[in-house]
């Protein structure tokens, strides 16, 4: 009886199963080796069926990423549909260099620090120390990065050291990860975005509810977590296809619409109201400031400006004996408030209290001829000026400025000869005020003339307007006296 017992439990056991001739002998001495050390028929099939799959065996859904079943294999299918499992390397731990450039979507300062980290199912811990050693202390938190919907990959923009990825979570942090082998980070960027496929796609429940909803579209930040996950997202679905039927389709009424604008722009162009009748009608106004001397004469009907006439009277009447006149500065807010009031053409009586420091209508007064577009020695002969004024004989430097000034516009000479006059008398007083020729000159030089292009030594070229200035101040009776020989 015993016989015929070991002869039909023979008959009923399967044959060994032999590997395909692909896989190297390694595995096949570890299922012969692990069958002979099996007690019994049953615990022989069960474990030859545990490490050599036939085709038909293999699961038909993607093989579980969770962190036991990484820790005891790793399934690749080979050649011929045998799937052959291999260890994984296990990550306890390992000095990395992190930089945290963002957190919740706010950008921080990047400072890249030695951190112990350890990697785990679904996040990453960051320890200053060994965790060993700072397990032990009280109150030594690591800092965690979330891997549950975040996305990583390699950078060589956020940082100039090499072999640095950076992952960003669902909440909108940003790490950045480095180490100076790139086998190590390669390592580590690999393990990392498996923990992260395996996270995302855990799935998540409602509370007190046995529906189990997908992760990202559960997740309120879900748009931050992949860029594919946007195009699985039903709800922006939703969103893109109530734009695309309500403007994007109707292509025909938009362009009508565009047709539409662009008659009404034409019509409105042909229709607006010209310069000229917009000034008779006084909603714009020609500026003092700023407006050529020649077109605001013309425009006065006079060859000298009416606001330089006002501003020379004022300091004529009040201010010759002031110390330091057209040198001291005056307020500047109270200077532009009246280039306003003269810009916009309205009455202007300097004897009012607002206007009783002399230095404002100075310095307003200056600053009408800082202003010109052109200064009142035309550039045209700034270089004729310094040519004349390099003469050494007096009497032939008086000829060459008076013939100078002789070819001026009319505007130009008239406003020169009324300028300087009144800076004549200002050296009458020059025991109160405190001004010479040569201060007076460095202050008018840079005023009256500069050059039109800035080619040359601004120094040299503001010795030479202070000499033009100083040497017709001191000569200003004989050269703006044209008819007396």
């Amino acid at each position: 009886m015993a016989g015929a017992r070991n002869l039909q439990s023979a008959a009923k056991q399967p044959p060994l199963i032999q590997p395909p001739a692909r896989l190297s002998t390694a595995p096949q001495e570890a299922v012969l080796m692990r069958i002979k050390s099996s007690g019994s028929s049953a615990e022989r099939l069960s474990q030859s069926k545990s490490m050599v799959l036939q085709e038909s065996d293999l699961p038909k859904k993607p093989i579980s990423r969770h962190r036991r079943n990484q820790s005891q294999h790793n399934a690749s299918v080979a050649g011929g549909g045998v799937a052959v499992f291999e260890p994984l390397v296990e990550l306890n731990g390992e000095h990395l260099n992190v930089a945290k450039i963002s957190e919740s979507g706010k950008k921080q300062r990047k400072n890249w620090t030695l951190m112990w980290s350890v990697l785990t199912s679904d996040q990453m811990l960051f320890y200053k120390e060994r965790q060993q050693e700072t397990s032990l202390k009280t109150g030594s938190k690591p800092d965690v990065l979330q891997l549950c919907g975040a996305i990583i990959e390699w950078t060589t923009e956020k940082s100039s050291r090499k072999n640095v990825f950076q992952i960003r979570t669902n909440t909108g942090s940003e790490y950045l990860i480095q180490a100076d082998s790139y086998a190590t980070a390669s390592k580590w960027y690999d393990a990392i975005r498996k923990a992260v496929d395996s996270s995302t796609k855990l799935p998540l429940r409602r509370s007190n509810s046995t529906e189990y909803l997908p992760r990202h579209g559960s997740l309120p930040s879900h748009g931050s977590a992949s860029p594919n996950a946007k195009q699985r997202n039903p709800v922006h679905r939703r969103s893109i296809n109530m734009f695309g039927s309500s403007k994007l389709k109707h292509s025909a009424s938009d362009s009508t619409d565009k047709n539409g604008v662009k008659n009404r722009l034409k019509k409105f162009i042909t229709r607006r109201p010209s310069m000229r009748t917009l000034k008779e009608k006084g909603l714009i106004k020609d500026r003092v400031f700023g407006c050529h001397l020649l077109t605001l004469c013309e425009r006065e009907g006079t060859t000298v400006p009416r606001f330089v006439h006002i501003c020379l009277d004022a300091v004529d009447k009040r201010g010759l004996d002031a110390d330091g006149i057209y040198r001291v500065s005056g307020n500047l807010a109270t200077i532009q408030k009246l280039r306003f009031i003269v810009d916009q053409e309205e009455d202007l009586d300097l004897d009012q209290s607002q206007w009783e420091d002399i230095h404002v209508v100075t310095g307003a007064l200056k600053l009408f001829f800082r202003e010109l577009p052109e200064p009142l020695f035309p550039f045209r002969f700034f270089q004729p000026f310094v040519e004349a004024v390099k003469i050494k004989e007096s009497k032939l430097k008086v000829q060459a400025m008076k013939k100078l000034i002789k070819e001026l516009p009319q505007p130009n000479q008239d406003t020169m000869k009324l300028l300087f006059n009144h800076l004549h008398r200002v050296l009458h007083f020059s025991r109160k005020n405190l001004m010479s020729t040569q201060g007076i000159g460095i202050v008018f030089g840079p005023t009256l003339m500069w050059p039109e292009l800035d080619a040359g030594n601004m120094a040299v070229n503001m010795v030479y307007q202070t000499q033009i200035v100083e040497f017709i101040l001191i000569e200003s009776q004989d050269i703006f006296n044209l008819d007396r020989k």
